[in-house]
């Protein structure tokens, strides 16, 4: 099994790019408490000048979609989240396919949820239909022909690092839209070094090795592995994990917490 290994910076960078595509502007700035707050803590980067060449054009076109309206109540989304693949290296959405997306605001907060829908069935009347049986946050509304995970209707050019750009992509456009207490990845800062002046207590027997990196297989099977701090509480050093067979840009994921912050 051979493994590549990437700069933290690149996949910050590409984090950044989706989040600001998918034009989250009401972000809580997220910040660790005085207790746990350190200089050596590594900041998301605020553009992509320096990628030199990292992204290359891939494409989808624009949605036809409604402005949203009043709150208490889901409403098809402005933002067209199939545009976060413009510029990412290796990925593109299938040619028969589109992404589409949902909102619902209250006073309380917002949370919205994304589906891949055929091509035809992604006009504004289409998408209007799933309203109607969608009246209170727990109805989600689901249009026809949408499939049961988004990343199906994702294709690629199998690179390593298309993978690890698909695994950035499919945590932001699982957290679109959501504030407050349902957000999770928001929470989440990549690192690929122990953050200082915490006093961890590890889960694992050995530290691992917090560097980004893609493992794969004879079999084209790929294994995406990186870490974060969660930045707010429970304060931990998660490992995630995200294996993709070999044809699919759709991971089997785990989530662990290897290390948890004490006072």
């Amino acid at each position: 099994m051979s493994i590549q290994k990437f700069p933290l910076t690149t996949i910050q960078k590409i984090r950044q790019y989706i989040s600001s595509t998918l034009d989250i502007a009401d972000s809580d700035p997220s910040a660790l408490s005085a207790d746990y707050a350190s200089e050596d803590e590594v900041p998301e980067p605020e553009s992509l000048d320096d990628l030199s060449g990292l992204f290359t054009f891939g494409g989808t076109s624009d949605l036809d979609i409604m402005p949203s309206s009043p709150r208490e109540q889901w409403v098809i989304s402005t933002v067209n989240p199939g545009a976060a693949l413009l510029k990412l290296p290796g990925l593109q959405l299938k040619s028969n396919y589109r992404l589409v997306s949902y909102l619902y605001r209250s006073d309380e907060g917002r949370v919205g949820v994304i589906w891949a829908v055929p091509v035809d069935l992604s006009t504004t009347a289409q998408l209007e239909k799933a309203l109607k049986t969608s009246k209170t946050i727990s109805q989600i509304p689901k249009p026809d022909g949408a499939l049961g995970n988004f990343m199906d209707a994702i294709e690629g050019d199998r690179s390593s690092a298309s993978f690890l750009v698909a695994s950035m992509l499919r945590r932001e456009l699982q957290e679109f839209g959501a504030t407050g207490k349902r957000r999770n990845w928001t929470h989440h800062r990549l690192i690929d070094a122990v953050p200082a002046k915490v006093n961890w207590k590890w889960r694992v027997e050995q530290t691992p090795d917090l560097s980004p990196k893609v493992k794969r297989s004879a079999d084209d099977q790929a294994i995406v592995e990186y870490f974060t701090c969660r930045i707010v509480a429970p304060v931990a050093i998660y490992r995630h994990v995200d294996q993709y067979a070999p044809g699919q840009y759709r991971p089997n994921s785990i989530d662990q917490a290897v290390a948890i912050a004490h006072r």
